[in-house]
């Protein structure tokens, strides 16, 4: 029998495809994001809606708020960017764990006394806050285990203004499971009935640190971002893995077995929107990374972030579309392209035609200009671009 191909023109967002994850969301597309902070949380709650199939892989690598102190504390990766993520793709139903929610997205008071601030995460241990007291057994014989491993360890100079519960309780996981995120991480996906998979791009205690294009090295999340500090003022060259006080050769960091094969079973690969290098690039740095998404014959698409991004300083489009190909290409050898690497960029309809023709022109990539803006000033409508990545499937 003589095989017949059918083919159809594909709208970006696709109504039928769209339509058919939202009615059955459990067995929606395999979306997979290499995403750090916040940028994608209102999209994560948005793509809920259509698959509980996403995959999360996510940077341990910050070193500002409140992680910064827990890995001062602990010598720890960072737990911030996972909490927050967690949280984003939470079954906030009634049917979810709403009680779990709200406990993992307290924080304390920024300005409390110390003393009062330890006495009311002690509280929350023993029983004695309404937070916990609300939290059905035995979730809440659990999670007071874990934060009684963090007090425990705690040294007394913690500083527990601002600190954020759920990062207490992920802490005292990791210190629980032998110093592993991944355990904690399944417990807490299960606690709050997570609508996907999230998982650290490599768990491992690592910072984040990048060239200028003067010659200096900067080593830190929190000195990259320009967020807790000034920003740089010179353009990132590259950015590199340290163990915090110098670079690691490439290989030394590699990419788990276990996250390989979510690469590999993903039916569409985002760069999402955010902080270009501490959000994005940050976990396309592990040996592996690039040689696995190279073999993937799926859409792999960059969403490039809206407004102003302080780390993409004297970056023009084809310049972040380059700092995401230049580590993927050194992994994945010689004889792979851009092409294999990056599929599409897609911008929203008010990025000027000629950075898309840059785009086209530097690396050989299609670059795709659609009406995905939301109504705050430098957003993506977080819908729109849920429903994007869905028809992309």
């Amino acid at each position: 029998m003589t095989p017949i191909t059918v083919t159809r023109d594909l709208a970006l967002p696709d109504p039928l495809r769209v339509a058919r994850a939202e009615n059955s969301p459990h067995l929606g597309p395999r979306v997979l994001v290499f995403s750090g902070g916040s940028a994608l949380n209102g999209i994560s709650r948005q793509l809920k809606r259509y698959t509980f199939n996403s995959l999360h892989l996510i940077t341990p690598f910050d070193s500002g708020g409140s992680s910064q102190e827990l890995r001062r504390a602990f010598d720890m990766p960072a737990v911030g960017d996972l909490r927050s993520r967690l949280m984003a793709l939470a079954d906030e139903t009634v049917l979810g764990q709403p009680d779990i929610y709200a406990l993992f997205s307290h924080r304390l008071d920024r300005q409390g006394a110390q003393p009062a601030l330890r006495a009311e995460v002690a509280a929350m241990r023993v029983g004695n806050h309404p937070l916990m007291t609300a939290i059905a057994e035995p979730m809440r014989r659990l999670i007071q285990g874990h934060l009684g491993q963090f007090l425990d360890a705690a040294p007394p100079t913690f500083d527990y203004r601002n600190a954020s519960i759920g990062n207490l309780i992920l802490a005292g996981g990791y210190l629980a499971n032998d110093r592993a995120l991944e355990p904690v991480l399944f417990l807490m996906s299960k606690m709050v009935d997570v609508r996907g998979t999230l998982r650290a791009v490599v768990d491992e205690t690592l910072h984040l640190g990048a060239e200028l294009s003067d010659g200096r090295q900067v080593i830190g999340q929190r000195e990259i971002s320009g967020k807790e500090v000034a920003p740089l003022s010179a353009p990132i060259r590259r950015c590199f893995l340290s163990d915090g006080t110098q670079e690691m050769a490439h290989g030394a960091v590699r990419l788990p077995a276990r996250n390989r094969r979510l690469i590999e079973e993903a039916e569409v690969i985002c760069y999402p929107p955010g902080s270009l290098y501490s959000s994005v690039v940050a976990n396309l740095l592990p040996q592996g990374v690039g040689r696995t998404l190279a073999a993937r014959r799926v859409p792999k698409v960059y969403l490039p972030s809206l407004g102003t991004d302080p780390e993409a300083l004297g970056h023009d489009l084809s310049d972040q579309v380059a700092a995401l190909l230049t580590p993927l290409l050194a992994d994945a050898g010689p004889e792979a392209t851009p092409r294999d690497l990056m599929t599409h960029v897609i911008c929203d309809r008010d990025t000027a035609a000629t950075e898309c023709d840059k785009v086209t022109a530097r690396h050989g990539i299609p670059c795709h200009r659609l009406p995905l803006a939301g109504a705050e000033p430098g957003k993506y409508d977080a819908g729109e671009v849920a429903r994007l990545l869905v028809s992309l499937a």
